[in-house]
């Protein structure tokens, strides 16, 4: 039985020869299907490499930025990181006046600032002072030091003679007064930076205030902006960094102090002037690792050079370097130890990219502040440098409830950290997902299930 004819004539259900639509379209000549896409022939090495140097160039511009951020605001964070130092110097001492003399803590915190005050202020005079006395013997000796110079170079295989090396004098003035406008502008320039400094040294003193007052407070604060699962582990990090930045500050003055007290007693022997300059000048450069102890020795090199001739100079220079070699390879590593250290590389990159982002005042904070930031990260990877500090949710957790206004720890005072009353809490907070806050120690509040 034939099947019936479709429309065209073709029996229904009966397969056709004609091709379909598809069929009509060729393929392409010489299409594998198996052909692999051109990344695929790229070695494997280049890969990897390919992804390492966009992210090195990625953290790289972010350093960048980092740095460039902090140069445009080092008016605000440099004194900030000074009155963090200081506070971490001088805490110890206001605890000693508020637990043994009874005073409150606002009058402790302004008894220790105005401590520092006098301290400064008293070495600043000092200093001042015997510049001013010993200024005109060393210029009385300089020049006594120039004509020796001029006689020597006279007489010298060189053949300079006086008519000669007044002749460069006279060009070296020209040159001064042509550029006049150059030290004009840089007096200005000058000018303005001590104003920036003293600026900052009040802001300074100010955050130092209230870092003493209220530190626990500030740092309670700061943690609540975190979300709740980071407080603790922000606050332990913390509590690390304030450890390692105390411990770098105070080994620092110590090798501070016998650097100082080392070169000035040895200035002192030998009879150079500005003896008590100097030793102040050792004193603070020494906080600059490599650039202080390097500028610090020249200086008292040449000072002995100008005073008493080359012999007294090279005694000087024995001084120095074994002053540095005493520091370096005693003083540090015995101090400072293994919790606070960095490699020495870490210590030049931090060095030099202070000294890009503040000046000098940017390669003294560089080292603690490189130091606290490795301690800080190191424990929220899972390494911690002073496991003897334990944990102490408890602290937090009370400093929370201060702020919040309750004394609920910290799992209370995020309820009461957007804005709610303490107390009952309305009748809907469990609709709305909130909870009461009671009294310390009460169970569940009344609007709690």
């Amino acid at each position: 039985m034939t099947p019936p004819a479709g429309p065209t004539g073709t029996p229904t259900g009966t397969p056709t020869d004609r091709p379909t639509g598809t069929d009509l379209v060729p393929s392409p000549v010489g299409t594998r299907s198996d052909e692999r896409s051109p990344t695929d022939s790229v070695p494997r090495s280049v890969h990897v490499a390919a992804a390492w140097s966009w992210r090195l160039i990625v953290i790289a511009i972010g350093l960048a930025i980092v740095v460039l951020g902090m140069s445009v605001s080092k008016v605000i964070w440099v004194p900030v990181v000074v009155a963090l130092l200081l506070t971490v110097l001088l805490n110890p001492v206001a605890d000693a006046l508020e637990r043994y003399l009874r005073f409150p803590r606002a009058l402790a915190a302004a008894v220790c600032t105005l401590g520092l005050l006098v301290v400064v202020g008293g070495l600043l005079t000092l200093a001042g002072r015997e510049i001013v006395d010993g200024f005109g013997d060393l210029y009385d000796q300089a020049t006594e030091g120039f004509s020796a110079l001029l006689v020597y170079l006279a007489d010298s295989p060189l053949g300079l003679d006086t008519a000669q090396i007044e002749d460069y004098l006279a060009q070296a003035q020209e040159q001064v007064s042509a550029n006049s406008d150059t030290l004009v502008s840089g007096a200005l320039a000058f000018t303005t930076t001590i104003g920036t400094v003293l600026a900052g040294a009040i802001v300074a003193l100010f955050c130092l205030l209230f870092f003493l007052k209220d530190g626990p407070t500030i740092g309670a604060w700061l943690i609540r902006l975190l979300p709740r699962s980071g407080r603790h582990p922000a606050y332990e990090a913390s509590r690390r960094g304030l450890v390692t930045l105390s411990s770098y500050a105070r080994a620092q003055i110590l090798v501070a102090f016998v650097d100082a007290v080392g070169i000035g007693l040895g200035a002192a022997l030998l009879g150079l002037p500005l003896v008590v300059p100097l030793t102040v000048l050792v004193f603070l450069a020494s906080f600059i690792p490599f650039v202080g102890a390097i500028a610090t020795g020249s200086i008292a090199v040449l000072v002995a050079l100008v005073d008493q001739g080359p012999g007294t100079a090279l005694v000087m220079l024995a001084i120095v370097l074994g002053v540095q070699q005493l520091e370096g390879n005693v003083l540090q590593p015995l101090l400072l130890g293994h919790a606070v250290s960095l490699h020495p590389v870490a210590v030049l990159l931090a060095v030099t990219a202070g000294s890009i982002a503040a000046g000098i005042i940017g390669a003294l904070l560089a080292v603690p502040l490189a130091a606290t930031v490795n301690t800080v990260v190191l424990y929220l990877h899972g390494t911690d440098k002073f496991p003897a500090l334990g944990r102490d949710p408890a602290a937090l957790d009370r400093r929370l409830a201060q702020l919040a206004g309750t004394d609920e720890g910290d799992h209370d005072a995020g309820a009461v950290g957007d804005s709610e009353a303490t107390g009952p809490a309305p009748a809907d907070a469990g609709a709305r997902g909130g909870r009461a806050v009671g009294p310390a120690g009460d169970g569940p509040g009344p609007g709690r299930p």
